[in-house]
């Protein structure tokens, strides 16, 4: 009996060491026969609008009707893999049901036009004070309201001054003396005289004689109790402050006044158009109080700062007010127009803008557009200017880009459609997660129910 144990302890030893070795060759055989039977087996179809459905042959998409495309892991992928995975290729039904309506990319002549809001304001240049010279009382005035019309070379008002008065009688006799004295042999006394009539003269003008009032008081021999008071300016005057009867100070202010034949418009653009907005450009302004009227005028200054509660730059708009009819602290409206030049011009449903990048859908063939990145400028009306990426005669979708883009298309034509709903994408290298289902053992996934006649073929998809 202990004989018959060593012999059968030997020959299992013996069988164990013949299969082990037979495995080894087999597998050797299997690996020697240049084919990668595991990537052969990995081989998948999926929609790139839908990235959950997934099958193990070319087909259409149960859901869009898209074409399959051969799932690629990202680390094994061409260029010219990725570039074909970043087209779609739609059929001509599905484009019109779709609304993708094509168009051929086109250059023409575009003029940017920046509109804004503003306020009539006075010219500030154009605005003056009438103030007293002297002190003294008003014994008339001329002008009684505001809004009346002033003129430079009539007086406002008449003053009554004692140290006026005083100043000429000084001038008075200062003549006088020099008329005595220029007859004298005596060099020193005849200069003196005219000195005396030169200081009396300049004392008249400090006091706001004017030239021919001075002529006139040498003529007459007397002086006048009453000094009539000008404007600086022609214009409307905007504040009355004098009354007649009052005494009023040296320096007191007496009206304002504004010449209204040139006003100021105050335009306020937003900081994303001041970029087209430069001095000296012509501007259309109108306003709701005059329909159909359009004043011209063109931007004298842009101010250096900007407001931070409305975000806006203001522009100064000079222009001339015929009739008066721009009044201040009026509404109007301005449009500042400058032309662009000829340039690329695509629509504005045609640029999918991502946040960080602009993409339009180019037809390389019939159905089958491809992304492509580029630099867009000014945006007018329904166009947009695109500076870089695009050239003219290009095919483009020009409508409905919206229903061929996806999350992987606009992130350069990877295969990541994290974003639709679809499994997260693994990274070249990284081994996928484990299913739930497979941690610990006895682990399984649930046999899928029976398809109905009819479906969909929804039992495809990998959620």
């Amino acid at each position: 009996m202990r004989t018959t144990k060593f012999i059968v302890l030997p020959a299992m030893m013996l069988l164990a060491a013949l299969s082990v070795t037979g495995c080894q060759k087999k597998g050797q055989e299997g690996a020697g026969d240049g084919h990668d039977h595991a990537a052969e087996a990995k081989v998948e179809y999926t929609c790139p609008m839908h990235p959950f459905i997934v099958k193990d042959k070319p087909g259409a998409c149960p859901i869009c009707g898209m074409n399959l495309v051969k799932k690629v892991e990202g680390g094994k992928a061409d260029a010219k893999e990725l570039e074909k995975l970043a087209q779609v290729s739609i059929p001509t039904t599905q484009m019109v049901m779709a609304n993708v309506a094509t168009q051929a990319v086109a250059a023409k002549s575009l003029q940017k036009e920046v509109t804004a809001t503003g306020i009539v304001s006075y010219d500030q240049r154009r605005q003056a004070k009438v103030t007293a010279w002297v002190a003294g009382r008003i014994d008339r005035l001329n002008v009684n309201a505001v809004g009346d019309f002033v003129s430079k070379g009539r007086p406002v008002a008449e003053l009554y001054s004692p140290d006026l008065v005083s100043a000429q009688q000084e001038y008075l006799l200062a003549v006088r003396s020099r008329d005595r004295l220029k007859s004298s042999p005596i060099a020193s006394i005849s200069q003196g005289g005219e000195g005396l009539v030169a200081s009396a003269r300049q004392r008249l003008l400090l006091m706001g004689v004017k030239e021919q009032q001075i002529a006139g008081l040498e003529k007459a021999g007397q002086p006048n109790i009453k000094l009539p008071i000008y404007t600086p300016l022609s214009g409307v005057v905007i504040e009355k402050i004098a009354l007649e009867g009052q005494y009023v100070n040296m320096g007191d202010p007496l009206f304002s006044i504004a010449d209204l034949s040139t006003v100021w418009v105050e335009a306020e653009i937003y900081e994303n158009d001041v970029s087209f907005v430069k001095v000296g450009q012509r501007v259309e302004v109108t306003s709701a109080s005059w329909p159909g009227k359009t004043f011209v005028g063109r931007i004298s200054l842009i101010y250096p700062f900007l407001d931070p509660k409305t975000r806006t730059i203001k522009a100064r708009i000079e222009l001339a007010n015929p009739g008066l009819k721009l009044k201040p602290d009026m509404f109007v409206n301005a449009a500042i127009k400058m032309p662009l030049g000829s340039t690329v011009v695509v629509p504005a449903t045609a640029v999918m803008d991502t946040g960080t990048r602009q993409v339009v859908w180019v037809q390389v063939k019939e159905g089958t557009f491809e992304p492509r990145n580029v630099k867009v400028g000014a945006r007018v009306g329904d166009d947009i200017q695109v500076l870089s990426g695009l050239k003219a005669g290009e095919v483009i979708a020009g409508s409905g880009a919206y229903l061929i883009d996806s999350e992987s298309q606009l992130r350069g034509g990877s295969q990541d459609h994290s974003q639709h709903g679809g499994a997260p994408a693994t990274k070249p290298g990284q081994q996928p997660a484990p299913s739930p289902a497979h941690e610990g053992h006895g682990g399984g996934q649930p046999a899928a129910p029976p398809k109905k006649n009819g479906s969909m073929g929804m039992d495809d998809m990998k959620m």
